[in-house]
């Protein structure tokens, strides 16, 4: 029966759709049958400017997963709010992957490939158990970034590890082997062993004996691990990257509509991305490198106006950071290094933090950045919102003022009494 409603569903709502979109547009029925198979959702409003933005690329999701078992579907929440309500949906557009009684809401990258693999990774057990001779090879090919735990699954190292994987699940891949698949590509120290497998290199867990001391270390290792080591840094993933206890060093450029850059930035960027390569046994385990194609978040970390391009190292545990005095084009890769070495050594310069007044400055540094990027996109429209409240205001302040002063004039006018002769 259950199956017949999910057909029934996708029948009906298809003809509310285009037909060319493989979205399905759900109704209120799907309160009744979002536990029956994978769902990946969209909830949206029509006037929200975001949701407009996100629709093709939703569609393009929808066509990757059409021949999975995963369906991709959307629900306008201004006409369903009863939908809205069940999923406690609170700002738009929300992004949700259903399966079952279980839910999780999407909060990476809004990109076609980073949400069809965030859909592919939750479809799946938390832990994939690998079997074939050359799995271990494909994985390399197919992953930049992927944990493992090698041998007997049983024992406290196991649980926790299962533990985690259902945790990390939405940020990572987790598989299972035997010693025997890995014996000719991995050379672990112990019998059981976890590891993660970064752009070309494994790196191990030092495993504790104290269940309590090793559920709160593979936390933290997992969760310190799970990035790549030069990955893309945006709004979705810096809160998380602040979270990793490491300075966050950070390769900034300007991209364009087409996700272009000057090859002066790029020749920048491959730099910074050839120290940590290079030198990740040395630099990987105090510094997380990255790159960010968004000048104007940079800004506001750093509250000032930044050349492109640009490094700019942020201290995960402090809020400070720290700019190079140097033209960050003229840098070598040695004087990078020597920089960060500074940084390391708490000799650099350091700039920022969290104090009140450093959050005071931060919070006018946003709101004039803003109206200047108002003003600039629409003079007559910013002139509009905020000239017609001061306009009021101003006339409220004349009219309360000066109404005391005429008042007062007319009371204190002499009284004059000439007497006639």
């Amino acid at each position: 029966m259950n199956y017949l409603a999910v057909q029934f569903l996708v029948f009906t709502t298809a003809l509310c759709g285009s037909s060319s979109s493989r979205v399905l547009e759900l109704s209120d029925k799907f309160i009744d049958i979002s536990n029956d198979g994978m769902w990946f959702v969209k909830f949206y409003a029509p006037w929200c400017a975001h949701c407009r933005r996100i629709e093709p690329i939703w569609a393009h999701v929808a066509q990757a997963l059409y021949n999975s078992p995963i369906k991709v579907a959307k629900v306008d929440c201004t006409r369903f709010t009863a939908v809205a309500s069940h999923f406690k949906v609170r700002a738009y557009p929300t992004i949700m992957f259903i399966k079952g009684s279980f839910r999780h809401e999407y909060v990476g990258e809004r990109q076609k490939d980073e949400m069809v693999n965030y859909a592919m990774r939750m479809s799946q057990p938390a832990v994939q158990r690998l079997s074939a001779v050359d799995s271990l090879s494909d994985l390399k090919d197919s992953h930049s970034v992927f944990f493992g735990y090698i041998g007997k699954q049983q024992g406290p190292l196991w649980e926790m590890f299962n533990l985690h994987a259902e945790k990390y699940q939405p940020h990572s891949w987790f598989f299972a082997m035997s010693h025997e698949l890995v014996k000719n590509e991995l050379k672990p120290k112990n019998g059981t062993s976890v590891f993660v497998y970064k752009e070309g290199e494994a790196f191990f867990f030092e495993a504790h004996e104290d269940k309590e001391a090793l559920n709160n270390t593979l936390d933290k290792w997992i969760n310190t691990e799970r990035f790549g080591f030069f990955p893309r840094i945006s709004r979705a993933n810096l809160n998380e990257l602040m979270d990793l206890e490491k300075y966050i060093v950070i390769a900034i450029v300007s991209e364009n509509k087409l996700n272009e850059i000057t090859q002066t930035e790029r020749d920048f960027k491959d730099m910074i991305e050839n120290i940590i390569k290079k030198r990740k046994r040395h630099l990987h385990e105090r510094f997380q490198f990255g790159w960010m194609g968004s000048p104007e978040l940079a800004n506001s970390i750093a509250m000032s106006e930044l050349t492109v391009p640009n490094l700019l190292v942020l201290n995960s545990t402090t809020g400070h950071h720290h700019i190079p005095d140097d033209d960050p084009v003229l840098m070598t890769p040695e004087a990078v290094t020597i920089f960060l070495d500074q940084i390391h050594n708490q000799i650099a310069p350091t700039y920022g933090g969290n104090s009140w007044p450093v959050q005071l400055y931060r919070g006018f540094f946003e709101a004039r950045t803003t109206l200047t990027s108002m003003w600039r996109g629409n003079p007559v429209l910013t002139a509009l919102v905020f000239g017609l409240p001061l306009g009021f205001l101003s006339l409220i302040c004349y009219s309360v003022c000066c109404a005391d002063i005429l008042d007062a004039d007319e009371d204190e006018a002499p009284e004059t009494h000439e007497k006639k002769d």
